[in-house]
């Protein structure tokens, strides 16, 4: 029996899940980190952090699945995307991971605007400045930490740099490095043009591979820490959105998903690049090799659910875990219970500012409509919708620019019953489930079958290893309410939006 080994570094914990060939769970683990935020609209994670849970997620694994891992045939990696990782000469970590919802760096998006051009940018990395990507956090440490930036010979991304500890390689592939704003999308290379108009150094750069290619092995250093055994190969992998299409099957034209994490994605496969000309979606290589994919992000998706659980729930959080279950099943049962609209209460999910549509650094969350008659369950509930709402902002966007949505599945946070019939209703559409909730830690399991020949192509590891398992088809009454109340909530953020930036000054 072949195995293969996914491992998925997010954002708020990395999760380790074996799997047999067809796709079956052989054994996982998860282990959490915190993120840190130093000052408002900051976002920072330590990467030992990500390697202390990698290290103890291999190690459970292999003891509780109680497999010969030399049967395991390949590991790969997916990871949250655009974190920055700096390293010195020896390996060691410069400065803290300014991660993916860091907000900091207005003033560099802007410097690149100028210094590459606005619509050249989207010309070649498909997308236009954004605080969210590697370059500008590349260039607020050289702006505002020379000392930093003069000591750094390599930069990583998240899971790249545990393919570095585990493998003693630099590498990167095409989709994680997608996100940078360094790569021309359309050759799936770095772009020379664009380092040299920032002035960085191609050297700090690994080389980038297909997401499905072997990479390096397991050093025999990490199958004495891990239990693995050295020489097994580490493919390239993926971001962890590119990972979640995979471990959905969504490989091909038509095919869509929505996962709701730390941050939202709609998510649309298209085997020709298309670009949003207004820099909406996100268009990124995918882990298909020669194609790619549009994505719609909301940055706090599942985020502000979790915000409001840690910081206003602590009896839901206590009764969870008295009768067995997570805080959010219970979540879910007291927002059903509220009708659709939160008893005209809406929410703007913008905790970390917003991507898509609004590319808006400064944006915040607003409860609108709060009054002495709501509840913490109209407050679950209004979240929940009000993230739903800001997908299908995304959703609205991908359909504009002429790519086919036939199918659209769900994993992650949004699939969940509750939270998925919400989806299909808000889309209008049918969502669907597979038969695997492990989303990108298959993605990337099934990429290793790939690259080490346990399957012919990636298509066909999906097909070998991915059904679907339940169909949502919408309610036409419940999507013509939730629409009367999306149809105000795209009017709330227009009329905010100078506001927001007042506010930053403050």
């Amino acid at each position: 029996m072949a195995y293969l080994i996914g491992v998925d570094i997010g954002t708020s914990g990395t999760k380790t899940v074996i799997f047999d060939e067809a796709g079956k769970t052989i054994a996982q683990a998860t282990i959490e980190y915190p993120m840190y935020q130093p000052e408002n609209g900051w976002a920072e994670q330590h990467p030992t952090d990500w390697w202390d849970a990698v290290v103890g997620t291999l190690q459970k694994v292999i003891t509780d699945s109680g497999i010969d891992t030399s049967d395991v045939r390949g590991i790969g990696l997916s990871g949250q995307m655009h974190g920055l990782v700096m390293l010195d000469r020896q390996d060691r970590v410069i400065r803290p991971a300014i991660i993916w919802c860091d907000q900091r760096t207005t003033a560099e998006c802007d410097q690149i605007t100028s210094l590459v051009g606005a619509e050249r940018l989207i010309e070649i990395t498909a997308n236009p400045a954004l605080t969210g990507f590697t370059a500008s956090k590349i260039l607020w440490v050289r702006n505002n930490e020379p000392q930093n930036y003069e000591k750094c010979v390599s930069i990583l991304l998240p899971k790249d740099y545990i393919r570095l500890r585990l493998t003693g390689e630099r590498a990167t592939e095409a989709s994680d490095a997608s996100g940078m704003q360094l790569l021309d999308i359309g050759k799936r290379s770095w772009s020379d043009e664009v380092l040299t108009k920032l002035s960085i150094d191609k050297s700090l750069l690994a080389p980038v591979y297909e997401s499905p290619e072997v990479t390096g092995a397991i050093t025999q250093e990490i199958a004495d820490l891990t239990g693995l055994k050295a020489g097994t190969p580490v493919v390239g992998g993926a971001g962890d959105n590119a990972a979640a299409a995979v471990g959905t099957g969504v490989v091909a034209d038509g095919q869509s998903f929505t996962t709701i994490g730390s941050s939202g994605v709609v998510y649309a496969h298209t085997a020709e690049m298309h670009i949003d000309p207004k820099g909406r979606v996100h268009t990124f290589c995918c882990a298909v090799p020669g194609e790619w994919h549009v994505m719609g992000v909301t940055q706090g998706a599942g985020l502000s659910l979790k915000w409001f659980r840690d910081n206003f729930l602590e009896s839901f959080s206590d009764t969870a875990k008295a009768m067995g279950v997570s805080p959010y099943y219970l979540m879910d049962q007291a927002a059903s219970k509220i009708p659709i609209g939160s008893n005209r209460l809406l929410f703007l999910p913008y905790l970390m500012g917003e991507r898509t549509p609004h590319l808006d650094p400064y944006a915040r969350g607003v409860f609108y409509g709060l009054s002495g008659v709501h509840g913490k369950a109209d407050l679950i509930r209004a979240i929940m919708e009000g993230v739903s709402y800001s997908l299908k902002d995304c959703l609205e966007v991908i359909k504009g620019m002429d790519i086919d949505v036939k199918t659209m599945r769900a994993c992650g946070g949004g699939s969940g019953p509750f939270w998925r019939q919400m989806l299909a209703d808000v889309y209008n559409c049918e969502v669907e489930t597979t038969d695997s909730s492990q989303g990108p830690a298959l993605g990337v399991a099934l990429l290793a079958g790939a690259g080490t020949g346990v399957y012919g192509s990636v298509r066909e590891a999906c097909e070998a290893a991915i059904h679907t398992k339940s169909k949502n088809p919408p309610g036409p009454a419940a999507s013509k309410d939730y629409q009367k109340f999306y149809d105000l909530f795209v009017r709330i953020y227009p009329q905010l939006k100078d506001t927001y930036k007042t506010l930053s000054t403050l």
